[in-house]
C-alpha cells in the first residue's frame, strides 16, 4: 500500500496543470513544494529503481500473485520515470557531471519524456490507486 500511496503523491507533483484546474488554492501549496521538487525527484527515481529490482528478485510473486506481481513493477516503473523527470536537474548535477556523454544522453532522454509528463503523472495517478487496492485484495 506504501508504494502505491507515495506513487500518488509523486503523480500529484507531476501532474500541476490537472490540479490547478481543479482546486484554487493547489498552485499556493505547489510553490511552496516546488523548491523541493528535485530532490523528491531523486529520491522516487531511486525508490522506483530499487522498486523495480525488488520485482526482479520476487520473481516467484509471479506464479502466486500474477497481478500483483505485474502492478508493482508497472508502478515502481512509473515512480522511476516520474522521479527522473521532477529530479533530473540534480540528477545531471549530482551522477552526470563528469561524463559529458552520459550528460548528453541523459538530455535526449529527457526531452523525449517531458512532453509526456501530463500524460504518464494521470497513468501514474491510476496505478497508484491500483496499487492500494490490490494490497487489499492479494494481501
Amino acid at each position: 500500500m506504501t508504494w502505491g500511496i507515495s506513487l500518488i503523491l509523486l503523480s500529484i507533483i507531476a501532474v500541476p496543470s490537472l490540479l490547478l484546474a481543479k482546486k484554487q488554492n493547489a498552485k499556493e501549496l505547489l510553490a511552496k513544494i516546488e523548491p523541493y521538487q528535485g530532490w523528491i525527484g531523486l529520491v522516487f527515481c531511486f525508490w522506483g529503481v530499487w522498486g523495480i529490482i525488488t520485482a526482479v528478485l520476487n520473481l516467484g510473486w509471479l506464479t502466486t500473485y500474477p497481478i500483483w506481481w505485474a502492478s508493482l513493477l508497472a508502478g515502481n516503473i512509473v515512480s522511476a520515470v516520474l522521479g527522473f523527470m521532477l529530479g533530473f536537474g540534480l540528477i545531471n548535477k549530482f551522477f552526470l557531471s563528469k561524463s559529458e556523454a552520459a550528460k548528453d544522453k541523459a538530455d535526449q532522454l529527457r526531452k523525449k519524456l517531458a512532453p509526456k509528463q501530463g500524460k504518464l503523472g494521470i497513468l501514474g495517478l491510476c496505478v497508484g490507486a491500483w496499487m492500494i487496492v490490490a494490497s487489499f485484495l492479494f494481501f
